[in-house]
């Protein structure tokens, strides 16, 4: 009996890649050198889809495979996929759910603490051999400091949990105040940013906080104040924050999230005084290979005329 043919549209967790090509004829989208007629070479054969969340799945691309069955995502989509495509088409849409509050938080802590204490900048300079001549510029004091939370939902009170810990003091901003929690809420972002040593953005990205994290904003931050980034980029806005620093008019930022993802603009690129890491808010080796066993799961359920586990529309 032949395989189900799929089509892989960027390339996941590895492990899970090679599960897939085992037992399914995969196509990978991100090796053709014109994605649009690869598409339309296999658009006959293909009964399945694999994207991620991130990523997601446009009515374009449903349009594009007229005998799909399914799309699985490998994490979960956040308004990527165009469930109403699905819908129509009766595609059915699965997701892989996982807890990653404490994953993020973690990641956003260590970058906290990476840029205010500039271990990147460190590290270069221990490498280019540079330490026998000189010494290394000095950070800042982590514990003492104020931490501005931009969003305080379960990733945001995980980031205040661990913050704590580090000896800071906490605050908030968000639409409304959350009355069973203990740090001062902000109703005015621009009062927490003049008040805050450093601002965590982990807020949903909508069409309210787009564009949250202005030139106003980081006015306020102030050449002694830092950013840190796990939400989305379009949370802060792009033009203003490299203004910012290139100005120096913050002391800093740590993105995990960009603008035009996996393009990174070149002034970035160019600041030692940025810490930049490759949206690896949720990248850990567990929660991958919880990813995988769940895709998995939803595709050899469907192919074998079952219902999925993790059913998004």
């Amino acid at each position: 009996m032949a395989k189900p043919e799929i089509v892989v549209m960027v390339p996941i967790y590895a492990p899970t890649l090679a599960e897939l090509e085992r037992e399914f004829t995969v196509h990978k989208l991100w090796t053709a050198s014109d994605p649009d007629v690869f598409m339309q070479e296999v658009s006959g054969r293909v009964r399945g889809a694999v994207t991620t969340g991130l990523l997601g799945f446009s009515r374009s691309r449903f349009d594009a495979l007229p005998k799909l069955e399914i799309v699985a995502c490998f994490g979960t989509p956040h308004g990527t996929v165009d469930l109403a495509a699905a819908r129509e088409r009766r595609v059915v849409v699965t997701n892989t759910p996982d807890f990653i509050t404490d994953t993020v938080a973690d990641l956003a802590m260590g970058l906290l603490v990476t840029v205010m204490r500039r271990i990147c900048e460190s590290d270069r300079f221990v490498r280019a051999g540079k330490w026998r001549n000189a010494a290394p510029g000095a950070g800042r004091e982590v514990h003492g400091k104020t931490c501005g939370i931009v969003g305080l939902g379960r990733i945001g009170r995980a980031i205040a949990k661990r913050a704590e810990a580090f000896g800071m003091s906490v605050c908030y901003h968000g639409p409304r105040q959350k009355h069973d929690a203990a740090f001062p809420y902000y109703p005015d972002l621009e009062s927490m940013a003049r008040e805050a040593d450093c601002l965590v953005v982990c807020c949903p990205l909508t069409s309210e906080t787009r564009n949250l994290v202005d030139a106003r904003i980081l006015d306020a931050l102030g050449p002694e104040g830092f950013l840190v980034n796990v939400a989305r980029g379009p949370v802060v806005d792009e033009a203003a924050l490299l203004a910012a620093l290139g100005s120096r008019r913050i002391a800093g930022a740590a993105l995990d999230v960009f603008w035009d993802e996996p393009r990174v603009p070149a002034e970035l690129l160019a600041m030692e005084h940025v810490v930049l890491v490759p949206h690896i808010g949720s990248s850990t080796q567990e929660i991958r290979e919880e990813r995988g066993r769940k895709l998995l799961a939803n595709l050899r359920a469907h192919f074998a005329g079952k219902s999925v586990p993790n059913p998004l529309a």
